[in-house]
């Protein structure tokens, strides 16, 4: 497995704006609360979080709502993010993102480069890359090969 360098990105900065995050989710059925944050190449962190909804699918995760923020302030370049979560907002195990939300990823990230960093706290987390936690994703350039 490569060595991640991620001396450039402020990943304490990333999770407390993560936990942060925790305290505005709406669970109100799961209770399951996720933060989120997102590092654009501009230098800003997104924050996001997750937002259930009675009828389930309309549902969106912490991490996707980062996503849509961002782009929809038109930042479309993206570094790392940084996940959080636990029952009630109390984070005791590491929370990665669920398969939508790595193939929303696919969608707006280079795989080998994007850093995921899932926390507990800001001393104890783990760093991945996209490509790692979503091997052989399918993307953009899945359907430039065949165009």
């Amino acid at each position: 497995m490569a060595q991640i360098n991620i001396d450039d990105l402020p990943v304490k900065e990333m999770i407390d704006k993560a936990m942060s995050m925790l305290t505005r989710s709406y669970t109100p059925y799961s209770h399951w609360k996720v933060g989120a944050t997102l590092l654009g190449a501009s230098g800003k962190i997104w924050g996001g979080c997750n937002i259930e909804n009675a009828a389930y699918t309309p549902t969106n995760c912490a991490e996707r709502t980062a996503f849509f923020k961002a782009i929809s302030e038109g930042e479309s370049d993206f570094k790392a993010i940084a996940v959080v979560g636990g029952n009630e907002g109390k984070v005791e195990s590491y929370c990665f993102p669920c398969g939508v939300c790595r193939q929303v990823m696919m969608e707006f990230c280079n795989p080998e480069t994007f850093i995921v960093i899932a926390a507990k706290s800001r001393e104890e987390y783990l760093v991945q890359t996209l490509s790692q936690i979503l091997p052989n994703g399918f993307g953009p350039a899945s359907l430039k090969e065949h165009l």
